[in-house]
């Protein structure tokens, strides 16, 4: 692996401090946040914990809510200086002793999931937390009369797609248990709002990649395929690798999130969260391989997956024209970016746990 991570890690450091206000620099607007009150649900997880950090260095007050089944501590471990920063454990599905959270509340961002990968082994807990979990952040908002809620959700909630390029008018049939829960969370925001006139927007993820990923069974295919990489293990597709995906920046995800905070039309309104952008699971898979200058890892095959959707082809063309957002065009140099910061995030997991064997 021809890698200097101690390079590196000096090298992004800088990077992350030089890029703390780019957001704030292409998009003004999103600085109406700095002192507001903010909630980010799921907030210790790959998501929530790059919201979390954008927050902070927006100037607002954020607080992180997590139960850590997914989510982890060290995601928010160099936020837990700030004085604007403070992490709980709670579960959205504890229905009690919200006022301390949402209480004067401007800005909750509902990120906590339970991910696509679980749904298939716990579908109870998937609906539990889905839907049930956003019914029950809904009655806390209406009850602390939170300013804005914006929901996270996911493009599973389309199914398998008909019309291309597919929008926010496309029929909702989901095909899988994770997308018949998160469309029933979606359902929830809806009433709410239709019924109580609560401000709130909803993001369709789709695809979202970056560090901080989960790397394991239940995270993305990008961080799987990084650490089989490393490892020298093969990468295993499902399927034939000519599913399509929509590839989306994680920092694109953020920046969506602040804007729907921010831009009052984004009001009652659903999004694809979407770059647009389509890459074959297979493209994938060989160019990682080369990036990462791997050419002994094996590349096999397996059963499709029950309820992968094959193909993408996303319009994003009206959160682009309601919130004004640009998604990043550059994937294979982001898929760099995203090579690099992994190296050092895996350098700095394995650091910390040979300090917490030590213990």
């Amino acid at each position: 692996m021809l890698y200097c991570l101690a390079n590196i890690a000096t090298k992004l450091e800088r990077l992350f401090m030089a890029s703390n206000s780019k957001i704030l620099k292409e998009h003004p607007e999103v600085g109406k946040l700095k002192g507001k009150k903010v909630v980010v649900t799921g907030g210790a997880g790959f998501i929530g914990s790059h919201l979390c950090e954008e927050l902070v260095n927006l100037g607002a007050d954020v607080t992180s809510i997590d139960d850590y089944s997914a989510g982890k501590e060290r995601n928010l471990e160099f936020l837990k200086e700030a004085k604007n920063f403070r992490a709980l454990k709670k579960d959205v599905t504890d229905q009690k002793d919200w006022e301390d959270i949402f209480g004067d509340a401007d800005v909750v961002f509902h990120n906590a999931a339970s991910k696509k990968n679980i749904c298939l082994i716990n579908p109870h807990r998937d609906l539990e937390v889905n839907a049930g979990g956003a019914l029950n952040l809904m009655q806390q908002a209406m009850k602390y009369k939170v300013k804005k809620f914006v929901h996270a959700s996911t493009g599973s909630v389309y199914g398998e797609p008909k019309v291309f390029p597919s929008n926010e008018e496309h029929p909702l049939v989901p095909v899988s248990y994770y997308g018949v829960s998160k469309l029933a969370g979606e359902k929830y925001v809806y009433a709410f709002h239709h019924l109580y006139g609560l401000n709130t927007t909803v993001l369709r993820y789709y695809h979202v990649y970056g560090t901080r990923q989960e790397s394991n069974e239940f995270g993305g295919v990008v961080s799987i395929f990084l650490r089989n990489i490393i490892e020298g293990k093969p990468l295993t597709i499902f399927g034939d690798g000519t599913q399509q995906r929509s590839f989306t920046w994680v920092k694109d995800i953020v920046k969506a999130n602040l804007l729907a905070a921010v831009t009052e039309r984004s009001n009652g309104e659903a999004y694809n969260c979407a770059s647009g952008i389509k890459v074959s699971i297979k493209e994938l898979a060989e160019n990682l391989v080369k990036m990462m200058k791997a050419p002994g890892v094996k590349i096999e095959y397996g059963d499709w997956l029950v309820g992968d959707v094959k193909y993408f082809d996303v319009d994003n063309s009206k959160i682009r024209d309601h919130l004004g957002l640009s998604f990043e065009k550059d994937f294979w140099g982001n898929m760099q970016k995203t090579i690099d910061e992994f190296l050092v995030y895996l350098e700095r997991e394995k650091k910390l746990a040979a300090k917490t064997s030590k213990k």
